[in-house]
């Protein structure tokens, strides 16, 4: 591992960092906030997985998080959201190759060597975090953007106990009956569409649900929804009665204007869970 840059940042230390990674075969870059009480020992953390076309550096630089973090005294990953490099494949498409990894495994080609986002968040970059910053793997949350809402609540309904609490900003919540979905697991994981119902929160909320507090804020003038479905998420809570709360915010778009905007009550939600 190498570090790129480290900034103060709110008594705490913004870092990038970037290492080589098993699970893509390529280097990959990460986003760490450590808040000032990791200088005396291991600290709650939170990760943020960012959406379609995003890096490491959106919600980093955009979604205000570290102010929040740094009162509650939990740290923050931002990973990337896909593979990167010149021998990595891509589509000049925006919602397809790099940028748009979808937090799944591919096993199509020209994906599979690369495109395996799934093992990266879940096991790869956990693997480097917690042997290198003192985080408390035995305290971790997340929650995310757009592509990266669809990441949260499925690696967070799929590794029960891991998490003590999920959220998601507008997540692609019904991916298989969606463009933002099919186009991309078709492309990724192939057409057999049973191969695609672990990664649709959706789908995974009627199975199994959360073993813990959900938390959704959506805008509702996002100029996505028809892609985003957010009802269907809706319903599934419902009819489980899942532990959970679903926001509709008049007039918010889909914008890391609306992120920015509802960032501090995510973060004090997972701190309630965290630190509580």
């Amino acid at each position: 591992m190498r570090t790129i840059s480290e900034s103060r940042c709110f008594g705490g230390v913004q870092g990038v960092y970037a290492h080589a990674s098993e699970a893509t075969g390529c280097e990959m870059t990460f986003g760490l906030f450590l808040p000032a009480e990791a200088e005396e020992g291991t600290v709650p953390v939170l990760w943020y997985l960012s959406g379609l076309t995003c890096t490491h550096e959106n919600a980093m630089v955009k979604a205000g998080a570290q102010q929040w973090a740094a009162e509650a005294g939990i740290a923050l990953v931002f990973p990337d959201t896909s593979p990167r490099g010149d021998g990595v494949a891509d589509d000049p498409a925006y919602d397809l190759g790099k940028g748009a990894g979808f937090y799944v495994n591919a096993t199509e080609t020209p994906w599979a060597p690369h495109y395996r986002m799934w093992d990266y968040v879940t096991d790869d970059l956990p693997r480097v975090l917690f042997s290198a910053f003192p985080l408390a793997e035995e305290a971790q949350a997340i929650t995310g953007h757009s592509m990266g809402g669809h990441g949260a609540l499925t690696i967070a309904m799929s590794f029960p106990g891991r998490f003590r609490s999920v959220s998601a900003f507008a997540p692609i919540a019904h991916p298989t009956a969606s463009d933002w979905g099919r186009k991309q697991l078709g492309a990724y994981l192939g057409k057999d569409e049973a191969k695609w119902a672990p990664h649709d929160a959706t789908l995974l909320m009627r199975k199994r649900g959360f073993d813990g507090p959900v938390l959704v804020d959506q805008g509702a003038s996002d100029q996505f929804l028809d892609l985003l479905k957010p009802e269907a998420l809706a319903e599934a809570m419902t009819a489980r009665r899942q532990t959970a709360t679903f926001r509709m915010q008049k007039g918010y778009d889909h914008s890391y204007f609306f992120v920015s905007t509802f960032i501090e009550s995510h973060v004090a939600f997972h701190a309630d869970a965290l630190l509580g």
